[in-house]
């Protein structure tokens, strides 16, 4: 049964996981971006802000409201909590009998994601399959996922970079949650429908000081999601987009696209979903200690595919490509879904302004005369 909770008692919220033990973390308003990071309590969210993003394109502007969420995504997302950027694993330090191997402990921490968003929960279900579930664990991501409280945020309003809709991922969260909030707002009546999925959930909702929803608030929920779905920025035809994809290696479009493409990276970086890493081997200068780190890297990087004698592909073309159908159609093969949840973030902060959406639906297309 959903529950209100007056918005101005958001901050019992952040009280309640707050002393369950969690670290709140969520987005706050910094350096002209929305990023994630400590929230303490809750004016620490972007309130009355918004983003006005494009292609290559963002910046954030203060409305004439009080929403707490009524932005889209910025350029951080949820994988950095868990799949951190940079990891030292371990020293190696030289003694008497040779030298010792000293691991990094295991990361342990007890977190609740205020704010996280549909797409942005299936991808934390995507890196889930992937680094826990997969043929290669990665133990130190399974530490760190082990405790969590998710407050999902049912999307008051698309970007215009988003096609969430398209891949099934949102703009409403259906699972993966403990907590999900829907921000309503009437003149006089500021209100989050709440919505409980968990055991835990109930438990922390039983702390608050909450009311049970009538049924014009539940059909008032429904309608944001449905106005958010509706007013959509981007859409994608995954419908034979795979093996559209696979077919079309040597198409025209992905000369077009590395005239345009900087190989920057950018794109895995923001998304929320990309895992490549790559390992670093450093030593200090008297030869005493040594220590291997990882840090994320990018398949657009010349010397990510290199072997022995050069790079396997050494074009941006083949690069992009890489990057592109893997993401859309390769996914499928080794991971049983798209490794694309419809966040737009790789559109927003491509410095060009490349939009996927665009670059697959225009592989496949017969080539115009002339």
């Amino acid at each position: 049964m959903p529950v209100v909770l007056a918005a101005a008692d958001l901050d019992a919220l952040v009280r309640a996981l707050a002393g369950r033990g969690y670290r709140v973390l969520g987005p706050v308003a910094r350096d002209g971006a929305i990023v994630i990071d400590d929230v303490r309590r809750a004016t620490d969210l972007p309130i009355g802000l918004e983003d006005v993003q494009g292609p290559g394109r963002y910046r954030l502007e203060r409305r004439d409201h009080d929403a707490f969420f009524a932005f889209t995504l910025g350029p951080h997302s949820w994988k950095e909590t868990f799949h951190v950027p940079v990891e030292r694993l371990f020293q190696i330090r030289r003694n008497k009998e040779g030298f010792s191997v000293i691991p990094d402990a295991t990361p342990r921490q007890r977190v609740a994601l205020l704010g996280a968003r549909a797409c942005e929960i299936h991808a934390i279900e995507i890196q889930d399959r992937i680094l826990i579930h997969g043929e290669h664990p990665d133990p130190r991501y399974a530490a760190r996922r082990s405790d969590v409280f998710v407050v999902a945020v049912n999307c008051m309003r698309a970007g215009n970079t988003c096609f969430c809709a398209s891949m099934g991922t949102g703009p409403r969260a259906e699972r993966g949650f403990d907590l999900a909030l829907t921000e309503l707002m009437e003149p006089g009546d500021h209100r989050f429908l709440v919505e409980i999925g968990s055991d835990e959930g109930a438990a922390v909702a039983a702390e608050l000081p909450v009311r049970p929803a009538d049924p014009e608030e539940k059909g008032a929920a429904v309608l944001v999601s449905e106005r958010t779905a509706a007013t959509m920025g981007r859409r994608l035809d995954t419908s034979g987009l795979k093996e559209r994809l696979q077919k079309n290696l040597e198409h025209p479009r992905w000369d077009d696209v590395a005239t345009r493409c900087l190989a920057c990276g950018n794109c895995t970086m923001v998304c929320p979903t990309c895992f490549c890493t790559e390992f670093e081997d450093t030593t200090d200068l008297a030869g005493e200690t040594a220590e291997r780190t990882k840090r994320w890297e990018s398949c657009f990087a010349l010397a990510f595919s290199h072997v022995h004698g050069g790079s396997v592909r050494s074009s941006i073309k083949a690069r992009y490509r890489q990057w592109l159908t893997h993401k859309l159609a390769g996914w499928h093969d080794q991971f049983g879904s798209s490794g694309c949840v419809g966040c737009g973030r790789c559109i927003t902060w491509c410095p060009v302004g490349i939009d996927i959406t665009e670059e697959a639906a225009a592989v496949g297309l017969p080539e115009k005369d002339g």
